[in-house]
Protein backbone atom coordinates (compact mmCIF):
# COMPACT_ATOMS: atom_id res chain seq x y z
CA UNK A 1 0.00 0.00 0.00
CA UNK A 2 1.34 3.41 -0.98
CA UNK A 3 0.72 6.04 1.69
CA UNK A 4 -0.87 9.39 0.84
CA UNK A 5 2.40 11.05 1.74
CA UNK A 6 1.58 14.67 0.89
CA UNK A 7 -1.88 14.56 2.48
CA UNK A 8 -0.57 12.89 5.62
CA UNK A 9 2.39 15.25 5.89
CA UNK A 10 0.05 18.24 5.47
CA UNK A 11 -2.27 17.30 8.34
CA UNK A 12 0.63 16.11 10.49
CA UNK A 13 2.30 19.48 10.12
CA UNK A 14 -0.91 21.46 10.72
CA UNK A 15 -1.81 19.67 13.93
CA UNK A 16 1.83 19.34 14.92
CA UNK A 17 2.27 23.11 14.69
CA UNK A 18 -0.91 23.68 16.70
CA UNK A 19 0.35 21.30 19.37
CA UNK A 20 3.82 22.80 19.39
CA UNK A 21 2.51 26.35 19.78
CA UNK A 22 0.43 25.04 22.66
CA UNK A 23 3.44 23.24 24.15
CA UNK A 24 5.56 26.38 23.88
CA UNK A 25 3.08 28.96 25.18
CA UNK A 26 1.47 27.02 28.04
CA UNK A 27 4.76 25.74 29.56
CA UNK A 28 6.12 29.28 29.09
CA UNK A 29 3.39 30.58 31.39
CA UNK A 30 3.90 27.61 33.71
CA UNK A 31 7.63 28.37 33.88
CA UNK A 32 6.87 32.00 34.68
CA UNK A 33 4.37 30.94 37.36
CA UNK A 34 6.92 28.53 38.81
CA UNK A 35 9.42 31.38 39.10
CA UNK A 36 6.85 33.72 40.63
CA UNK A 37 5.36 31.33 43.18
CA UNK A 38 8.35 29.09 44.05
CA UNK A 39 11.59 30.64 42.75
CA UNK A 40 14.40 30.25 40.19
CA UNK A 41 15.92 27.18 41.87
CA UNK A 42 12.78 25.18 41.15
CA UNK A 43 13.18 25.90 37.43
CA UNK A 44 16.72 24.57 37.79
CA UNK A 45 15.38 21.43 39.49
CA UNK A 46 12.95 20.87 36.61
CA UNK A 47 15.77 21.09 34.09
CA UNK A 48 18.00 18.82 36.18
CA UNK A 49 15.43 16.03 36.46
CA UNK A 50 14.52 16.31 32.78
CA UNK A 51 18.17 15.69 31.88
CA UNK A 52 18.54 12.79 34.33
CA UNK A 53 15.40 11.08 33.01
CA UNK A 54 16.56 11.56 29.42
CA UNK A 55 19.66 9.57 30.24
CA UNK A 56 17.59 6.88 31.99
CA UNK A 57 15.45 6.40 28.89
CA UNK A 58 18.56 5.27 27.06
CA UNK A 59 17.29 1.85 28.13
CA UNK A 60 14.68 2.24 25.38
CA UNK A 61 17.60 1.32 23.10
CA UNK A 62 15.91 2.84 20.05
CA UNK A 63 13.31 0.05 20.01
CA UNK A 64 10.49 2.28 18.75
CA UNK A 65 12.49 3.65 15.82
CA UNK A 66 13.46 0.17 14.66
CA UNK A 67 9.95 -1.29 15.03
CA UNK A 68 8.38 1.62 13.13
CA UNK A 69 11.01 1.33 10.39
CA UNK A 70 10.33 -2.42 10.20
CA UNK A 71 6.66 -1.65 9.56
CA UNK A 72 7.29 0.42 6.42
CA UNK A 73 7.70 -2.58 4.14
CA UNK A 74 4.78 -4.72 5.48
CA UNK A 75 2.54 -1.64 5.29
CA UNK A 76 3.61 -1.08 1.67
CA UNK A 77 2.85 -4.79 1.01
CA UNK A 78 -0.33 -4.81 3.17
CA UNK A 79 1.08 -7.66 5.29
CA UNK A 80 -1.20 -7.44 8.36
CA UNK A 81 0.14 -10.57 10.07
CA UNK A 82 3.67 -9.25 10.15
CA UNK A 83 2.54 -5.89 11.52
CA UNK A 84 0.71 -7.67 14.38
CA UNK A 85 3.82 -9.71 15.11
CA UNK A 86 5.94 -6.56 15.19
CA UNK A 87 3.49 -4.98 17.65
CA UNK A 88 3.75 -8.02 19.92
CA UNK A 89 7.54 -7.81 19.86
CA UNK A 90 7.36 -4.06 20.55
CA UNK A 91 5.05 -4.66 23.53
CA UNK A 92 7.44 -7.27 24.98
CA UNK A 93 10.52 -5.10 24.47
CA UNK A 94 8.92 -2.06 26.09
CA UNK A 95 8.05 -4.01 29.23
CA UNK A 96 11.64 -5.17 29.44
CA UNK A 97 12.73 -1.56 28.95
CA UNK A 98 10.49 -0.40 31.83
CA UNK A 99 12.14 -2.87 34.20
CA UNK A 100 15.64 -1.88 33.04
CA UNK A 101 14.88 1.83 33.59
CA UNK A 102 13.64 1.07 37.11
CA UNK A 103 16.78 -0.89 38.01
CA UNK A 104 19.19 1.67 36.54
CA UNK A 105 17.25 4.49 38.18
CA UNK A 106 17.55 2.88 41.60
CA UNK A 107 21.28 2.34 41.10
CA UNK A 108 21.77 6.05 40.29
CA UNK A 109 20.12 7.22 43.52
CA UNK A 110 23.34 7.61 45.60
CA UNK A 111 24.84 9.94 42.95
CA UNK A 112 22.10 12.59 43.10
CA UNK A 113 23.67 14.96 45.69
CA UNK A 114 26.94 15.05 43.74
CA UNK A 115 25.20 16.27 40.57
CA UNK A 116 23.96 19.52 42.10
CA UNK A 117 26.45 22.20 43.16
CA UNK A 118 25.43 24.06 46.31
CA UNK A 119 22.11 23.70 48.08
CA UNK A 120 18.74 22.85 46.64
CA UNK A 121 15.47 24.25 48.08
CA UNK A 122 15.08 23.38 51.77
CA UNK A 123 11.47 22.21 51.37
CA UNK A 124 12.50 19.55 48.86
CA UNK A 125 13.38 15.94 49.54
CA UNK A 126 15.64 15.25 46.57
CA UNK A 127 15.20 11.49 46.74
CA UNK A 128 11.41 11.61 47.05
CA UNK A 129 11.17 13.92 44.05
CA UNK A 130 13.48 11.67 42.06
CA UNK A 131 11.37 8.58 42.80
CA UNK A 132 8.20 10.36 41.66
CA UNK A 133 9.88 11.14 38.33
CA UNK A 134 11.33 7.64 38.01
CA UNK A 135 8.08 5.74 38.71
CA UNK A 136 6.14 7.91 36.24
CA UNK A 137 8.64 7.13 33.47
CA UNK A 138 8.63 3.40 34.27
CA UNK A 139 4.82 3.20 34.17
CA UNK A 140 4.74 4.93 30.77
CA UNK A 141 6.85 2.07 29.36
CA UNK A 142 5.17 -0.83 31.13
CA UNK A 143 1.61 -0.12 30.02
CA UNK A 144 -0.23 0.82 26.80
CA UNK A 145 2.75 2.16 24.81
CA UNK A 146 3.02 -0.28 21.90
CA UNK A 147 0.02 0.76 19.78
CA UNK A 148 1.35 4.25 19.20
CA UNK A 149 3.82 2.74 16.75
CA UNK A 150 0.99 2.35 14.22
CA UNK A 151 0.39 6.10 14.15
CA UNK A 152 4.06 6.74 13.35
CA UNK A 153 4.26 3.98 10.74
CA UNK A 154 1.05 5.09 8.99
CA UNK A 155 2.16 8.74 9.07
CA UNK A 156 -0.78 9.76 11.30
CA UNK A 157 1.02 11.79 13.94
CA UNK A 158 -1.82 14.34 13.70
CA UNK A 159 -3.88 11.91 15.80
CA UNK A 160 -1.13 11.84 18.42
CA UNK A 161 -1.13 15.65 18.47
CA UNK A 162 -4.88 15.72 19.16
CA UNK A 163 -4.55 13.15 21.94
CA UNK A 164 -1.75 15.13 23.58
CA UNK A 165 -3.84 18.31 23.51
CA UNK A 166 -6.79 16.44 25.03
CA UNK A 167 -4.74 15.03 27.91
CA UNK A 168 -2.36 17.91 28.63
CA UNK A 169 -4.98 20.65 28.98
CA UNK A 170 -6.64 19.44 32.21
CA UNK A 171 -3.23 18.54 33.65
CA UNK A 172 -1.90 22.06 33.02
CA UNK A 173 -5.02 23.53 34.62
CA UNK A 174 -4.42 21.32 37.63
CA UNK A 175 -0.79 22.42 37.84
CA UNK A 176 -1.59 26.12 37.82
CA UNK A 177 -4.22 25.59 40.54
CA UNK A 178 -1.61 23.75 42.61
CA UNK A 179 0.94 26.56 42.18
CA UNK A 180 -1.50 29.33 43.07
CA UNK A 181 -3.33 27.76 46.01
CA UNK A 182 -1.09 25.00 47.39
CA UNK A 183 2.41 26.04 46.29
CA UNK A 184 3.28 22.34 46.53
CA UNK A 185 6.04 21.29 44.13
CA UNK A 186 5.46 17.57 44.75
CA UNK A 187 1.87 17.68 43.52
CA UNK A 188 2.91 19.96 40.66
CA UNK A 189 5.55 17.51 39.42
CA UNK A 190 3.28 14.49 39.99
CA UNK A 191 0.72 15.97 37.61
CA UNK A 192 3.43 16.70 35.05
CA UNK A 193 4.83 13.18 35.23
CA UNK A 194 1.41 11.50 34.87
CA UNK A 195 0.81 13.04 31.43
CA UNK A 196 2.59 10.36 29.36
CA UNK A 197 0.82 7.53 31.16
CA UNK A 198 -2.61 8.97 30.39
CA UNK A 199 -1.58 9.75 26.80
CA UNK A 200 -0.70 6.07 26.35
CA UNK A 201 -4.11 4.97 27.66
CA UNK A 202 -6.09 7.33 25.42
CA UNK A 203 -3.97 6.57 22.34
CA UNK A 204 -4.50 2.82 22.85
CA UNK A 205 -8.28 3.27 22.81
CA UNK A 206 -8.26 5.51 19.73
CA UNK A 207 -5.74 3.44 17.73
CA UNK A 208 -7.79 0.30 18.45
CA UNK A 209 -10.79 1.99 16.81
CA UNK A 210 -8.77 3.30 13.86
CA UNK A 211 -6.99 0.03 13.13
CA UNK A 212 -9.16 -2.77 14.61
CA UNK A 213 -7.45 -5.33 12.37
CA UNK A 214 -4.19 -4.93 14.28
CA UNK A 215 -3.66 -6.61 17.64
CA UNK A 216 -0.36 -7.63 19.18
CA UNK A 217 -0.01 -11.32 18.34
CA UNK A 218 1.81 -13.88 16.27
CA UNK A 219 5.49 -14.64 16.09
CA UNK A 220 8.15 -13.30 13.80
CA UNK A 221 10.67 -15.64 12.18
CA UNK A 222 13.93 -15.88 14.12
CA UNK A 223 15.76 -14.28 11.20
CA UNK A 224 13.54 -11.18 11.43
CA UNK A 225 14.00 -10.94 15.20
CA UNK A 226 17.75 -11.27 14.76
CA UNK A 227 17.74 -8.47 12.18
CA UNK A 228 15.64 -6.24 14.44
CA UNK A 229 17.92 -6.90 17.41
CA UNK A 230 20.89 -6.02 15.24
CA UNK A 231 19.27 -2.71 14.26
CA UNK A 232 18.34 -2.00 17.89
CA UNK A 233 21.99 -2.41 18.91
CA UNK A 234 23.06 -0.03 16.16
CA UNK A 235 20.40 2.53 17.09
CA UNK A 236 21.34 2.25 20.76
CA UNK A 237 24.83 3.54 19.98
CA UNK A 238 23.30 6.53 18.25
CA UNK A 239 20.78 7.09 21.03
CA UNK A 240 23.55 7.10 23.64
CA UNK A 241 25.32 9.81 21.68
CA UNK A 242 22.27 11.97 21.04
CA UNK A 243 21.13 11.76 24.66
CA UNK A 244 24.53 12.70 26.05
CA UNK A 245 24.72 15.68 23.70
CA UNK A 246 21.22 16.87 24.68
CA UNK A 247 21.34 16.10 28.41
CA UNK A 248 24.96 16.22 29.57
CA UNK A 249 25.17 20.01 29.18
CA UNK A 250 22.51 20.59 31.85
CA UNK A 251 24.05 18.05 34.24
CA UNK A 252 27.54 19.55 33.81
CA UNK A 253 26.18 23.06 34.49
CA UNK A 254 24.29 21.81 37.56
CA UNK A 255 27.33 19.98 38.94
CA UNK A 256 29.88 22.77 38.33
CA UNK A 257 27.89 26.04 38.26
CA UNK A 258 24.76 25.35 40.35
CA UNK A 259 20.97 25.29 39.96
CA UNK A 260 20.54 29.06 39.60
CA UNK A 261 22.98 29.28 36.69
CA UNK A 262 21.33 26.20 35.18
CA UNK A 263 17.93 27.90 35.45
CA UNK A 264 19.17 31.06 33.68
CA UNK A 265 20.84 28.96 30.98
CA UNK A 266 17.67 26.93 30.56
CA UNK A 267 15.50 30.02 30.11
CA UNK A 268 17.51 30.71 26.94
CA UNK A 269 17.70 27.05 26.04
CA UNK A 270 13.93 26.74 26.45
CA UNK A 271 13.38 29.32 23.69
CA UNK A 272 15.88 27.63 21.36
CA UNK A 273 14.44 24.17 21.99
CA UNK A 274 10.93 25.49 21.37
CA UNK A 275 11.95 26.58 17.88
CA UNK A 276 13.83 23.32 17.35
CA UNK A 277 10.63 21.54 18.34
CA UNK A 278 8.70 23.42 15.66
CA UNK A 279 11.14 22.17 13.02
CA UNK A 280 10.96 18.67 14.49
CA UNK A 281 7.23 18.61 13.74
CA UNK A 282 7.96 18.85 10.05
CA UNK A 283 10.69 16.23 10.24
CA UNK A 284 8.62 13.72 12.21
CA UNK A 285 5.64 14.34 9.91
CA UNK A 286 7.78 13.52 6.88
CA UNK A 287 9.75 10.53 8.22
CA UNK A 288 7.25 7.78 7.39
CA UNK A 289 6.51 9.32 3.97
CA UNK A 290 10.21 9.54 3.13
CA UNK A 291 10.68 5.96 4.33
CA UNK A 292 7.85 4.86 2.07
CA UNK A 293 9.33 6.87 -0.81
CA UNK A 294 12.76 5.31 -0.33
CA UNK A 295 11.09 1.92 -0.65
CA UNK A 296 9.08 2.75 -3.77
CA UNK A 297 10.80 5.61 -5.69
CA UNK A 298 14.08 6.10 -7.57
CA UNK A 299 17.30 7.45 -6.04
CA UNK A 300 17.09 10.51 -8.28
CA UNK A 301 13.60 11.37 -7.08
CA UNK A 302 14.58 10.91 -3.44
CA UNK A 303 17.72 13.03 -3.84
CA UNK A 304 15.66 15.83 -5.39
CA UNK A 305 13.31 15.64 -2.38
CA UNK A 306 16.34 15.80 -0.11
CA UNK A 307 17.54 18.96 -1.85
CA UNK A 308 14.13 20.64 -1.50
CA UNK A 309 13.73 19.75 2.18
CA UNK A 310 17.30 20.91 2.90
CA UNK A 311 16.59 24.24 1.18
CA UNK A 312 13.37 24.77 3.17
CA UNK A 313 15.24 23.94 6.37
CA UNK A 314 18.09 26.37 5.65
CA UNK A 315 15.59 29.09 4.71
CA UNK A 316 13.88 28.65 8.08
CA UNK A 317 17.22 28.41 9.93
CA UNK A 318 18.36 31.71 8.41
CA UNK A 319 15.16 33.45 9.55
CA UNK A 320 15.34 31.98 13.07
CA UNK A 321 19.03 32.83 13.44
CA UNK A 322 18.34 36.48 12.63
CA UNK A 323 15.52 36.48 15.16
CA UNK A 324 17.70 34.93 17.87
CA UNK A 325 20.47 37.48 17.39
CA UNK A 326 18.11 40.47 17.39
CA UNK A 327 15.28 39.47 19.74
CA UNK A 328 16.78 37.25 22.42
CA UNK A 329 18.06 39.99 24.74
CA UNK A 330 15.04 42.32 24.65
CA UNK A 331 12.73 39.33 25.11
CA UNK A 332 14.69 37.93 28.08
CA UNK A 333 14.85 41.36 29.71
CA UNK A 334 11.08 41.68 29.40
CA UNK A 335 10.44 38.11 30.61
CA UNK A 336 13.00 37.47 33.36
CA UNK A 337 14.62 40.87 34.02
CA UNK A 338 18.23 42.02 33.67
CA UNK A 339 19.38 40.12 36.73
CA UNK A 340 18.56 36.80 35.04
CA UNK A 341 20.21 37.43 31.66
CA UNK A 342 23.35 36.20 29.92
CA UNK A 343 25.44 38.51 27.75
CA UNK A 344 25.40 38.83 23.95
CA UNK A 345 28.28 36.40 23.53
CA UNK A 346 26.05 33.65 24.91
CA UNK A 347 23.32 34.63 22.43
CA UNK A 348 25.78 34.19 19.54
CA UNK A 349 26.73 30.78 20.95
CA UNK A 350 23.06 29.77 21.14
CA UNK A 351 22.56 30.92 17.53
CA UNK A 352 25.51 28.82 16.36
CA UNK A 353 24.19 25.87 18.38
CA UNK A 354 20.83 26.22 16.64
CA UNK A 355 22.34 26.32 13.13
CA UNK A 356 24.48 23.24 13.72
CA UNK A 357 21.64 21.36 15.39
CA UNK A 358 19.21 21.99 12.53
CA UNK A 359 21.69 20.99 9.81
CA UNK A 360 22.23 17.76 11.72
CA UNK A 361 18.46 17.31 12.10
CA UNK A 362 17.64 17.46 8.39
CA UNK A 363 20.43 14.97 7.65
CA UNK A 364 19.20 12.70 10.45
CA UNK A 365 15.68 12.82 9.00
CA UNK A 366 16.80 11.05 5.83
CA UNK A 367 19.23 8.80 7.67
CA UNK A 368 16.48 7.50 9.96
CA UNK A 369 13.95 7.18 7.15
CA UNK A 370 16.48 5.11 5.21
CA UNK A 371 17.32 3.00 8.26
CA UNK A 372 21.05 3.79 8.01
CA UNK A 373 21.78 2.82 11.58
CA UNK A 374 24.48 0.21 11.20
CA UNK A 375 26.72 2.44 9.10
CA UNK A 376 26.05 5.39 11.42
CA UNK A 377 26.20 3.58 14.76
CA UNK A 378 29.53 4.97 16.02
CA UNK A 379 29.12 8.59 14.93
CA UNK A 380 26.79 9.95 17.66
CA UNK A 381 28.70 8.11 20.37
CA UNK A 382 32.07 9.50 19.25
CA UNK A 383 30.60 13.01 18.88
CA UNK A 384 29.00 12.83 22.34
CA UNK A 385 32.23 11.68 23.98
CA UNK A 386 34.15 14.56 22.37
CA UNK A 387 31.37 16.93 23.48
CA UNK A 388 31.44 15.63 27.06
CA UNK A 389 35.24 15.85 27.22
CA UNK A 390 35.17 19.45 25.94
CA UNK A 391 32.38 20.29 28.42
CA UNK A 392 34.39 19.07 31.39
CA UNK A 393 37.58 20.69 30.09
CA UNK A 394 36.07 24.14 29.48
CA UNK A 395 33.17 24.61 31.93
CA UNK A 396 35.37 25.92 34.78
CA UNK A 397 37.33 28.21 32.44
CA UNK A 398 34.64 29.47 30.04
CA UNK A 399 31.47 28.62 31.95
CA UNK A 400 28.33 28.39 29.84
CA UNK A 401 30.20 29.49 26.69
CA UNK A 402 32.42 26.44 26.94
CA UNK A 403 29.40 24.16 27.29
CA UNK A 404 27.66 25.62 24.23
CA UNK A 405 30.72 25.79 22.01
CA UNK A 406 31.66 22.20 22.91
CA UNK A 407 28.45 21.06 21.22
CA UNK A 408 28.97 23.33 18.22
CA UNK A 409 32.54 22.09 17.69
CA UNK A 410 31.87 18.39 18.21
CA UNK A 411 28.72 18.31 16.09
CA UNK A 412 29.85 20.76 13.41
CA UNK A 413 33.37 19.51 12.80
CA UNK A 414 32.93 15.78 13.49
CA UNK A 415 29.27 14.83 13.39
CA UNK A 416 27.88 16.59 10.31
CA UNK A 417 30.65 15.61 7.83
CA UNK A 418 30.38 12.04 9.09
CA UNK A 419 26.61 11.75 8.60
CA UNK A 420 26.87 13.37 5.14
CA UNK A 421 29.39 10.70 4.16
CA UNK A 422 27.08 7.94 5.44
CA UNK A 423 24.10 9.29 3.52
CA UNK A 424 25.88 9.62 0.21
CA UNK A 425 27.51 6.21 0.40
CA UNK A 426 24.21 4.48 1.21
CA UNK A 427 21.02 6.35 0.23
CA UNK A 428 22.19 8.66 -2.57
CA UNK A 429 24.68 8.63 -5.44
CA UNK A 430 28.23 9.51 -4.37
CA UNK A 431 28.78 11.70 -7.44
CA UNK A 432 26.30 14.21 -5.94
CA UNK A 433 28.36 14.64 -2.74
CA UNK A 434 30.65 17.50 -3.81
CA UNK A 435 27.75 19.50 -5.27
CA UNK A 436 25.82 19.11 -2.02
CA UNK A 437 28.77 20.24 0.12
CA UNK A 438 29.23 23.31 -2.09
CA UNK A 439 25.53 24.09 -1.76
CA UNK A 440 25.71 23.85 2.05
CA UNK A 441 28.73 26.16 2.15
CA UNK A 442 26.83 28.69 0.03
CA UNK A 443 23.83 28.47 2.40
CA UNK A 444 26.07 29.13 5.42
CA UNK A 445 27.78 32.11 3.77
CA UNK A 446 24.38 33.53 2.86
CA UNK A 447 23.24 33.14 6.47
CA UNK A 448 26.31 34.99 7.80
CA UNK A 449 25.81 37.88 5.39
CA UNK A 450 22.05 38.12 5.92
CA UNK A 451 22.37 37.89 9.74
CA UNK A 452 24.97 40.67 9.71
CA UNK A 453 22.70 42.93 7.65
CA UNK A 454 19.71 42.30 9.92
CA UNK A 455 21.77 42.99 13.07
CA UNK A 456 23.12 46.21 11.57
CA UNK A 457 19.61 47.45 10.78
CA UNK A 458 18.28 46.44 14.20
CA UNK A 459 21.00 48.51 15.89
CA UNK A 460 19.16 51.63 14.71
CA UNK A 461 16.00 50.67 16.62
CA UNK A 462 15.59 52.92 19.69
CA UNK A 463 12.24 51.65 20.97
CA UNK A 464 12.03 49.68 24.23
CA UNK A 465 9.98 46.76 25.55
CA UNK A 466 7.28 45.19 23.40
CA UNK A 467 7.70 47.84 20.68
CA UNK A 468 11.40 47.01 20.34
CA UNK A 469 10.63 43.30 20.01
CA UNK A 470 7.91 43.91 17.41
CA UNK A 471 10.04 46.22 15.23
CA UNK A 472 13.09 43.95 15.37
CA UNK A 473 10.92 40.91 14.60
CA UNK A 474 9.61 42.56 11.42
CA UNK A 475 13.12 43.59 10.34
CA UNK A 476 14.56 40.13 11.04
CA UNK A 477 11.83 38.23 9.20
CA UNK A 478 11.56 40.53 6.19
CA UNK A 479 15.32 40.81 5.66
CA UNK A 480 16.05 37.10 6.12
CA UNK A 481 13.15 35.78 4.05
CA UNK A 482 13.55 38.22 1.17
CA UNK A 483 17.35 38.08 0.90
CA UNK A 484 17.62 34.29 1.27
CA UNK A 485 14.95 33.84 -1.39
CA UNK A 486 16.66 36.31 -3.71
CA UNK A 487 20.02 34.60 -3.25
CA UNK A 488 18.49 31.31 -4.43
CA UNK A 489 16.00 32.67 -6.93
CA UNK A 490 17.19 30.56 -9.86
CA UNK A 491 17.90 27.36 -7.92
CA UNK A 492 16.09 24.11 -8.68
CA UNK A 493 15.51 23.71 -4.93
CA UNK A 494 13.38 26.87 -4.82
CA UNK A 495 11.40 25.68 -7.83
CA UNK A 496 10.90 22.32 -6.13
CA UNK A 497 9.73 24.12 -2.98
CA UNK A 498 7.14 26.05 -4.97
CA UNK A 499 5.84 22.79 -6.50
CA UNK A 500 5.66 21.18 -3.06
CA UNK A 501 3.74 24.11 -1.59
CA UNK A 502 1.31 24.13 -4.51
CA UNK A 503 0.71 20.41 -4.06
CA UNK A 504 0.12 20.74 -0.32
CA UNK A 505 -2.46 23.51 -0.79
CA UNK A 506 -4.21 21.52 -3.51
CA UNK A 507 -3.16 23.49 -6.58
CA UNK A 508 -1.33 20.51 -8.12
CA UNK A 509 -2.43 16.90 -7.88
CA UNK A 510 0.62 15.10 -9.18
CA UNK A 511 3.50 13.36 -7.38
CA UNK A 512 6.90 14.59 -8.47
Amino acid sequence: MKLERTKNAKRNIIFGVILKIYQVLVPFFMRTALLYFLGMEYIGLNSFFTSILSILTLAELGVEGVIVYSMYKPIAEDDKDKICSLMRLYKLYYRIVGVIILLIGLCLTPLLPYLIKGDFPEAINLYGLYYINLIAVVLSYLFFAHKKSLLSAYQRLDVMSKITLLVDTPLYIGQIIVLIFLKNYYVYILLAMSAQFFINIVSTVIVSKMYPEYEAGGKLPKSDIKEINHKVKDLFMMKVGDTIINSADAIVISAFLGLTVLAIYNNYYYVVVSIIGMAAIGYSSLTAGIGNSLMTESKEKNYNDFGVITYISMWAVCMCTCCFLNLFQPFMQLWMGKANMLDMNAVVCFALYFVVYEINAVLTLFKDAAGIWHQDRYRPFVVSMINLFLNLATVKILGIYGVLMSTVISMGIIGIPWIIHNLFTTAFNQDELIAFIKKMVVYLLEMIGISSISCLLCNFVTAQGVSEIAIKLVISVVISVSLFTLCNLKSKELKGTVRLVRKMIGKDNFEK
